[in-house]
């Protein structure tokens, strides 16, 4: 069963993601909070498996809310439903530590996958999406925590192999498992396992953190 908590300053919108997922028969609502401090203080208190995080509420915002609840290392992982798919608020909620965003006209069924995706430790962003996001705004807002201006000089990649580091690079060129497979002559379950390593060392609570962390560190530069 997968624990959610909603979060929006809207009570409507509330209630319909409410009346959605407690009609699947994984899920259920263990709260609902109405802005981030709220939202902080019942993901400490529940901790749910997955937070559906709206970004614009009055007082402490979505992105605000997301890095607290992140930054407290449980395992509640944050899904962001947004009105824009590409504005700066999805991204700088990807750098606090969203595992993943969707837009509030996402069809029902793509939510629910969303939230499954999360909830299973997969982010809901695909690599290009991912790309073009990063490309976009990586000027406009400040390097993340322990970023380096040289390529290679950060703590993070030091653990990694030489092939891990080179996957990590492509992984934050957007490149999916299958690309990386054929492209680097590699088994797609070895291309996994290298992952699992990379996310492992460096701390990444998923890919998309990944490729922040590929952009922080300069191994790919922005297009």
């Amino acid at each position: 069963m997968t624990t959610v908590l909603i979060v929006d300053d809207q009570p409507l919108q509330r209630f319909g993601s409410r009346m959605l997922l407690e009609s699947q028969d994984d899920m259920t609502v263990v709260g609902e909070a109405a802005n981030g401090s709220e939202a902080v203080r019942m993901a400490a208190e529940l901790h749910p498996d997955v937070v559906l995080m709206d970004i614009r509420m009055p007082g402490l915002d979505g992105i605000e809310a997301t890095r607290r609840i992140t930054a407290a290392g449980d395992r509640t992982r944050i899904l962001i439903v947004t009105t824009f798919d590409l504005d700066e608020y999805a991204y700088a909620g990807l750098r606090a530590g969203a595992s993943g965003f969707l837009v509030k006209d996402a069809q029902p069924e793509e939510l629910l996958a969303g939230i499954r995706a999360v909830a299973s430790g997969d982010a809901v962003v695909a690599p290009s999406l991912t790309r073009r996001l990063l490309d976009a705004y990586v000027h406009h807002l400040p390097a993340g925590p322990g970023a380096k201006d040289v390529t290679g000089n950060d703590s993070r990649l030091a653990s990694l192999t030489d092939r891990e580091r080179e996957i990590l690079t492509v992984i934050g060129q957007g490149w999916t498992n299958t690309e990386i497979a054929t492209r680097l002559h590699l088994a797609e379950s070895t291309v996994k396992t290298h992952v699992g390593r990379i996310l492992a060392k460096t701390g990444s609570r998923d890919r998309i953190q990944a490729v922040i962390l590929a952009y922080d560190t300069k191994l790919v530069q922005p297009s």
